[in-house]
């Protein structure tokens, strides 16, 4: 029988596995969102030792290993060095423009246009759809009251009922509306408006 030929290799190799650490004012990268490189800015809540990124005028936070939750395998946030940028542009590049489908509604002479998702557009539409249901009920509530097809009490309680609908609905309009002139308060629309 031939003596066989018995070979180990040792692929074995010396890594650092010390996680990053983050502070305020370090610039990272993002790379669930895109490319773009953020400032880490302290949480406004002076207990929490937690950083945070400003973006699309939501504050998301991070611990110092550059977790968004404990429970996270991996940290989302990584230094901005041209290496780490080098990779994350490989993940984006081609690929993510690509992927986009751009409907244009805009004119030819619209020199300043917002881009804005199809999520978000869907969910002003249904918040629009939802208040013009409930002012048609109202309509149609005090009609039944102006030709006296309720009795007083009843016409009392779905009076009081709907005072809360009103409100509720203009609190909810009110913060889409709010949403809305934030965006376009970066426009020259917005700041034609404010003057």
């Amino acid at each position: 029988m031939p003596n066989s030929i018995r070979t180990t290799s040792n692929t074995q190799t010396t890594t650092n596995h010390t996680p990053a650490t983050f502070k305020a004012g370090d610039s990272v990268l993002w790379a669930a969102v895109g490319n773009d490189t953020y400032k880490l800015q302290s949480s406004s809540n002076k207990r929490s030792k937690r950083l945070v990124i400003r973006h699309a005028n939501i504050e998301y936070s991070f611990d110092t290993d550059g977790r968004s939750n404990p429970d996270d395998d991996l940290p989302s946030l990584f230094h901005d060095t041209p290496a780490n940028r080098q990779a994350i542009a490989t993940l984006y590049s081609g690929s993510h423009t690509s992927q986009r489908k751009v409907i244009d509604t805009t004119e030819a002479d619209d020199d300043e246009v917002i881009l804005i998702s199809a999520f978000d557009l869907r969910d002003i539409a249904c918040d629009i759809e939802s208040a013009a249901t409930v002012i048609g009920d109202i309509g149609k509530l005090l009609g039944l009251i102006h030709y006296e097809k309720i009795d007083t009490n009843t016409a009392i309680s779905m009076a009081r009922l709907t005072h809360d609908t009103a409100e509720t609905w203009t609190n909810l309009l009110q913060t889409q509306l709010d949403s809305i002139n934030d965006t376009l308060a970066m426009t020259r629309y917005g700041r034609e408006g404010s003057q």
